[in-house]
């Protein structure tokens, strides 16, 4: 089983690097995978399956067209799009995933989610998560007109924005607590997720067993991590790409 995992492209109309690299690997990279794992915040926002923007048309064939090329396409919703609907996902041929996924592979079992649920200390977001992920919230977010959700969606990311630069890189990591009470909770030594936008393979401290990677982010580089029977291997590219990308391994387990 040979799988590949991104995160966090916040894919929008004011970076078309980003978006023109997403469809290079869909269409270069892809291909040669039995699974592509989408982690969450693959868009910068997401106001309902009827406001799918219309710029993204070449991501959407290229989804697609992946999958009718054989590779499964799994989608993890992030605290960018978890509004990203069954509509869509049928649409796009991709399928949906809990907020917690667990997996098996050559080197064991493993966890996969988007990560911002694991950022515990930071009170004001989980409240604020746990607000949105509320199915009667979004019934009544989704009732309101497209424009209006819109706005909305623009508001709550400036203000984010805001709020973030105001608090403590620790508080906006995960906990280390969290991280180990998930792992015992699953019985698993590795954790893969995003959100944090700090890729690196995480060794645990205190002499505890097991590993966390964290995908990067798609800004100055764009990032993938592969998984296959030989190992975990994390790359990065630069941005924006040439007609090919050009990956780096960056770390491997």
């Amino acid at each position: 089983m040979r799988r590949l995992f991104i995160a966090d492209l916040h894919l929008h109309d004011k970076r078309p690097d980003i978006i023109r690299a997403f469809v290079m690997l869909l269409e270069q990279t892809a291909p040669d995978f039995d699974e592509l794992y989408l982690l969450g915040d693959i868009f910068e926002a997401w106001v309902g399956d009827d406001g799918a923007p219309e710029y993204l048309e070449p991501v959407y064939q290229a989804l697609r067209k992946l999958s009718a090329q054989g590779t499964r396409i799994l989608f993890q919703h992030g605290n960018r799009d978890f509004l990203f609907g069954q509509e869509a996902a049928a649409r796009l041929e991709v399928t949906l995933l809990p907020e917690v996924v667990r997996l098996e592979s050559e080197q064991g079992p493993f966890l996969v989610l988007h990560g911002d649920q694991l950022c515990t200390d930071d009170q004001d977001y989980q409240q604020f998560r746990h607000m949105v992920r509320n199915p009667q919230w979004q019934q009544a977010f989704l009732a309101k007109p497209l424009a209006e959700r819109m706005a909305i969606a623009q508001q709550l990311r400036e203000t984010s924005r805001s709020e973030t630069a105001g608090k403590a890189e620790a508080i906006t990591d995960v906990s280390a607590t969290a991280v180990s009470e998930l792992m015992q909770r699953e019985q698993v030594e590795l954790i893969i997720h995003g959100h944090t936008h700090r890729p690196a393979l995480h060794h645990r401290q205190n002499g505890d067993r097991g590993e966390r990677i964290v995908l990067g982010d798609w800004d100055r580089e764009g990032w993938y991590l592969e998984m296959d029977a030989q190992g975990i291997r994390l790359y990065a590219f630069d941005l924006p790409a040439g007609e090919a990308l050009q990956p780096v391994l960056r770390q491997q387990l």
